[in-house]
């Protein structure tokens, strides 16, 4: 996938969905500054306690120096308990937020865009890179805040302690730092490997899945389940690799600072017994360097994450820096009543995935209001391409569409797509309830417009019947309707619509006689005062065309009524010939 965003960029890409949350990110900030402030704070009054309660030699004393020292652990506990829920609070709502966005965004991209990317990589990139965000927002980024707020309190601590011994410690702080740095950026290439081997096994999956009856259909379960495996062996693979550089990375981390604690803890026990600084001076010491260690580690381990954050955040930049080809105009035309009048002038077309082949060339078809027109020819012929391109889900190359008279990529999508009902061959069925799947068609409708609709598409009988009537959840892709119901489902959609152009792939090609019967019963009252296209199959339909149009490879090279182009010859004889010759007329399909 192509994009503009950079390494550089990748996290500003989360900069407009963090602006709405500053509040709660501002409260997190400044419990996260307490708690550090309090962290710090033990040392000192660890330090009193030694030199200045023991040296008292009073319990009042003693017991002072206890209090404050329980005063600032409570301080301490109350901010990070505070720090933790406004910061996974803030991650929560940035994400949530970030996941809308993508979701709105990967809906408005054109379907040439989804034929090029597997829908299971686009999923992947919506809930496990969103994912990983959440865990650096919403932890992750405190927690390296915070250790950076103790480093810099911390080595200010230490010089002021003793300068001496930080001195030494800053000559360590080089041999830590460059592990880091190098190790770092091994860990971000690897985290973004890892995570394209995670999307690799979701379109797997997701492909598979969604393919499953054709999978079982040909005994290929242990092939596919073999392909998924060697998928998830690639990820697999991919994460070691980026578990070993971070575990590398943490070892040698761990290993520089406490070696670096050792050597000053022991310059420190020889300046104590030698009177240079006192037991205190060096338990606070002691204690600041291992804060200062701590919080070195805490960034180590966390800049892992923070690598694997910004990997996300580059696959989620990039699909967010990519532009529909298909987009609303600036100042769109709003069309009025409409009459359904369609006008292709001198249409050429080529699939954004086969752009060297021309689905449709100088294509010219003019459709009156009201009228039936029938699409017939070969496949390949460019049916399909017509419907797609009258949706506007592609923009031709060359030529215009008008609608009632104005070009198609002069109306907002929506109003556009508004005036067009399309009942494809293969329903889309969704794995909500009958009323929600007859209510897609318009959203407003209430519950007697959409039994209305089922019963003119003769749908209402057979969901009575179903366990919960109009409430009966149908399975994901409708698995619990038959073909014919579910064709029915999806022409009562269309009735609901009321748009003044229908888009017909044949709807009753695959269909048993009665259920045929039925929606041809269906498609008639669908039909009426509509302007119809319809890509046919059989003969009943071409019969009831007002005109039938004979495409063959994008060119219309024919036109006109059934009887009329039988007697011309041609394609559409030879379609005939070959579709009618052994069936009845009531059953033949072209």
């Amino acid at each position: 996938m192509k994009t503009s965003a950079t390494r550089p960029a990748a996290l500003a890409t989360l900069l407009p969905f963090l602006k709405p949350h500053r509040r709660l990110l501002v409260l997190a900030v400044s419990a996260l500054v307490i708690a550090a402030a309090a962290t710090l704070a033990l040392p000192l009054a660890f330090r009193l306690v030694i030199d200045a309660g023991f040296a008292a030699a009073s319990t009042a004393s003693i017991d002072r120096y206890f209090l404050g020292l329980f005063a600032v652990a409570l301080i301490l506990a109350v901010a990070t308990a505070l720090r933790f829920y406004w910061v996974t609070l803030f991650g929560e709502r940035v994400v949530a937020d970030l996941r809308q966005a993508v979701y709105r965004h990967l809906l408005g991209l054109d379907l040439g865009f989804h034929e090029t990317n597997r829908t299971g990589e686009l999923l992947s990139r919506l809930t496990t890179d969103t994912e990983l965000i959440q865990t650096v927002l919403g932890s992750s980024a405190s927690v390296a805040l915070r250790s950076a707020l103790m480093l810099l309190g911390a080595s200010v601590l230490l010089v002021i302690t003793s300068p001496r011994l930080a001195a030494l410690i800053a000559l360590v702080i080089p041999f830590v730092v460059a592990p880091i740095v190098l190790f770092g950026r091994r860990v971000r290439r690897l985290s973004r490997q890892s995570q394209d081997r995670i999307a690799d096994t979701s379109a797997v999956a997701g492909e598979t899945l969604a393919a499953l009856r054709t999978v079982q259909a040909h005994a290929r379960e242990a092939y596919e389940a073999e392909r998924f495996g060697a998928a998830v062996l690639a990820a697999l693979a991919a994460a070691v690799r980026r578990t070993r550089m971070r575990a590398l990375l943490t070892a040698t981390v761990i290993l520089l600072v406490f070696g670096a604690i050792a050597l000053v803890l022991w310059l420190g026990a020889r300046a104590v017994i030698a009177g240079g600084m006192s037991g205190g001076e060096l338990g606070q010491f002691v204690l600041y360097a291992v804060i200062a260690a701590g919080s070195i580690g805490s960034l180590s381990e966390v800049w892992g994450d923070v690598q694997r954050a910004t990997g996300a955040a580059e696959r989620l930049g990039e699909l967010l820096a990519t532009d529909s080809r298909i987009r609303d105009p600036e100042q769109p035309v709003r069309l009025g009543p409409g009459s359904g009048r369609i006008e292709f002038d001198r249409v050429s077309f080529s699939y954004p995935s086969r752009p060297g082949v021309n689905a449709l060339t100088d294509f010219d078809l003019h459709i009156r209001p009201g009228e039936h027109i029938a699409l017939v020819g070969p496949s390949g012929a460019g049916k399909t391409t017509v419907l797609q391109l009258l949706l506007r889900f592609y923009d031709p190359q060359q030529g215009s569409i008008r609608l009632d008279g104005v070009d198609l990529r002069q109306l907002a999508l929506s109003d556009l797509r508004s005036r067009l009902a399309l009942v494809p061959q293969q329903p889309v069925i969704f794995a909500g309830t009958v009323y929600d799947n007859i209510r897609y068609g318009r959203l407003d409708a209430s519950p007697a417009e959409i039994r209305a609709a089922a019963r003119a598409a003769e749908a209402h009988e057979f969901i009575a019947a179903l366990p919960d009537g109009y409430d009966t959840h149908l399975g994901e892709r409708g698995a619990r309707l038959s073909g014919g119901q579910q064709q029915r489902i999806a022409i009562a959609r269309a009735l609901l619509s009321r748009a003044p152009v229908l888009l017909l792939d044949e709807a009753t090609s695959a269909l048993d006689s009665h259920s045929e019967h039925l929606i041809q019963q269906a498609l008639q009252r669908l039909m009426e005062n509509r302007t119809t296209v319809v890509i046919a199959h059989r003969l009943a339909t071409v019969l009831r065309a007002d005109r039938i149009i004979v495409m063959d490879r994008g060119h219309i090279v024919a036109e006109g009524s059934h009887a009329a182009l039988l007697a011309q010859g041609g394609l559409y004889a030879e379609l005939a010939r070959l579709k009618f010759a052994d069936t009845g007329a009531g059953a033949a399909r072209l």
